[in-house]
């Protein structure tokens, strides 16, 4: 049987051997669950990158340009870290570049991994039915906060984690403790996360919408996988 196992931070990514598993990459509050929304809005591609000048770079070229730093959208640049800034119409078909606290730095963390998959609550039961059907380890990984653990993050690896615990053996402790945190909070998402450090950090910025809706499960069937430099859409 495969195994599933979970990393809480990209501080701790250099432990795995990431060649021949499946990521998938999460932060919840907000960059993967943007993305998410994004390609399921009708977003071409959204091509993460590390630094500010990168995305400035890119929206010079004529891509929709992302910037959030602590949190808040970047001035001089399109957008900022909301999902509901992705639900534009005018958006659709075109590529947008999105560079973010942590959630792009897990991504750029994740490129040796034989697939890169974008995971949210948004689109858990998507990413879960499509892991299912693949015949590799898995491994879950935790934007966390400025290399630190986070509750949000480990709350949804948990949920895969469970999810999946009829179809892969836990690879060590981290998957069980994930697990067992998510089956503590799965009936109310946001009171389990109330004096958590990043909600608070959110609630200052009068983003308490985003926050709800992030926490929100199965809003949208798609699966963003990073092909070269890009999240697109999986192609059935």
């Amino acid at each position: 049987m495969n195994k599933i196992d979970v990393c809480f931070s990209p501080e701790l990514i250099k432990l795995y051997d990431i060649q021949e598993k499946v990521v998938v990459v999460t932060d919840i509050l907000r960059a993967t669950s943007c993305i998410t929304t994004g390609i399921a809005h009708g977003v071409k591609s959204i091509t993460p990158v590390a630094t500010l000048e990168e995305c400035k770079t890119l929206q010079a070229k004529g891509y929709i340009a992302a910037a959030e730093r602590g949190g808040q959208k970047v001035e001089g640049f399109d957008l900022g870290n909301s999902p509901f800034s992705y639900m534009n119409e005018s958006f659709r078909g075109k590529k947008v570049a999105v560079t973010t606290t942590n959630g792009t730095l897990s991504i750029d963390l994740s490129r040796d991994a034989a697939q890169v998959v974008i995971g949210s609550f948004l689109n858990l039961t998507a990413v879960v039915n499509y892991l299912k059907s693949q015949n590799r380890d898995i491994l879950v990984f935790c934007a966390g906060w400025k290399g630190k653990f986070n509750l949000e993050d480990t709350l949804f690896a948990g949920a895969v984690v469970e999810l999946l615990k009829e179809n892969f053996e836990l690879a060590c402790d981290a998957p069980q403790a994930a697990q067992i945190l998510y089956n503590q909070s799965k009936d109310d998402l946001l009171v389990a996360l109330a004096n958590s450090a990043h909600l608070n950090r959110l609630k200052n910025f009068n983003t308490m919408k985003d926050v709800e809706f992030c926490l929100t499960p199965d809003q949208y069937d798609v699966i963003p996988v990073l092909q070269g430099d890009e999240l697109v859409q999986l192609e059935n």
